[in-house]
């Protein structure tokens, strides 16, 4: 392995990670918050939940009670006024269904005066849930989903048309009370009624967009899931302010800024990277293998989220299958690649991410493992790990999408 290039990585993650951190961004959101004469209520859902009721506890100096629901290990403390709950992602599980009932029964009744500082981030669909059929076949609706490749906004077209909450329907439940809901965005181009499925945004997707989705990935549905997919959500709110105060753009800018600090001179390819994760990976490799060689520092980022289709039982998740894609195409070159999500994990590991370097492929060669058997078996978890190429950050707070960068030494 390339110490000069992981060293180089590393830095790079870790000042992108603390840059796209929620405090700051919390708190310019609240200076244009106006709650009205009675109870401030706090919910908030998604991996950056604590982080971000933290930051706005802390600013706010009090809420009249609040509910946070979180991804599992991303609670860091108590918080005073709020009842924190952890719960499963990405796959709804019955702690999110509960605690989603204790944040509904925060909202119920309230007044006109009343207003609801509502929190979201990435992660939100799964972990705020009331589902609106039995709960083991909505888990198995979004498995099946999970495993089609279907990407982030067709999963959100059928996974609000399941829920209670999802669509605009949380706001619904809020009313009359005000709802201001500050976001941190996972969804690229961030349409709001997208992101954690809008819970306070209406839905601009349709009954149609849905039954194509079901008939395109071929899902097994219940008579009872086929009728909600044929029943509208709601197309209008008028209790509810929405501000966005973070995205993969930031993510982007600030993963530049640092490569640029270790002396590379960077070129953002794109921050709405949408395609099989292999395929992104082997993309990136293909460009440091180009540019390798020419004299000068490069980086070549690319922010976004890739989709792993499954083909194989192994272990991993599609940052680490971007990072091994990319293996191949620069062997024996003086290049890395590396991707990163920005939660700090990636699919059901304790990773964040994969590292490769020109090294990479011969070391896993060494222990009879082959990139294109390894990706097959969606094993890239313990192929990286056998070579030290595996990125582990812990939860970070935060969910703006992936970063992947391609690095090219100069010579």
């Amino acid at each position: 392995m390339d110490r000069t290039l992981r060293e180089d990585a590393d830095a790079i993650i870790a000042s992108s990670l603390k840059a796209v951190l929620p405090d700051e961004a919390v708190r310019r959101a609240l200076a244009q918050f106006r709650p009205g004469r009675g109870r401030v209520l706090l919910v908030a859902a998604g991996k950056a939940a604590w982080q971000m009721t933290h930051a706005a506890v802390e600013a706010l100096s009090r809420v009249d009670g609040g509910v946070v629901v979180t991804k599992y290990g991303h609670v860091k403390g108590e918080i005073p006024g709020v009842i924190c709950c952890e719960a499963g992602h990405p796959v709804p599980d019955e702690n999110g269904f509960a605690a989603t009932e204790k944040a509904l029964e925060l909202v119920h009744g309230l007044q006109p005066e009343d207003t609801v500082l509502f929190l979201l981030s990435g992660g939100g669909s799964a972990l705020f849930e009331k589902p609106l059929l039995p709960g083991a076949e909505l888990q198995d609706i979004t498995g099946q989903l999970l495993a089609s490749g279907a990407d982030i906004v067709e999963i959100n077209i059928i996974r609000k048309r399941l829920s209670g909450v999802k669509g605009g329907r949380f706001a619904q439940a809020c009313a009359p009370a005000r709802v201001f809901s500050i976001v941190l965005s996972d969804v690229l181009g961030d349409p709001l009624d997208m992101i954690a499925s809008g819970p306070a945004v209406p839905d601009t997707s349709t009954c149609a967009q849905a039954q194509a989705v079901a008939e395109k990935y071929h899902l097994q549905l219940s008579a009872r899931a086929k009728a909600l997919l044929a029943q509208e959500t709601p197309k209008a709110l008028d209790n509810v302010t929405t501000r966005i105060t973070g995205s993969v753009r930031e993510l982007c800018a600030a993963a530049a800024d640092a490569c640029r600090a270790r002396g590379y001179e960077p070129l953002l390819l794109t921050d709405r990277l949408c395609c099989e994760a292999r395929e992104a990976g082997s993309f990136l490799g293909t460009i440091a293998r180009t540019h390798a060689g020419q004299g000068k520092k490069l980086a070549f980022l690319a922010g976004g989220e890739t989709v792993v289709h499954l083909t194989g039982k192994g272990l991993g998740g599609r940052s680490q299958e971007l990072a091994l894609a990319a293996a191949p195409a620069i062997a024996g070159q003086k290049a890395a690649v590396f991707s990163v999500g920005s939660d700090g994990t990636d699919g059901p590991t304790d990773a964040a991410g994969g590292y490769v370097d020109g090294d990479t492929a011969a070391a896993l060669a060494a222990r009879g493992l082959r990139v294109f058997d390894v990706l097959q078996n969606n094993d890239a978890y313990h192929a990286l790990q056998a070579v030290g190429g595996l990125i582990v950050t812990g939860a970070t707070g935060t969910n703006v999408n992936d970063v992947a960068v391609a690095l090219v030494e100069g010579e």
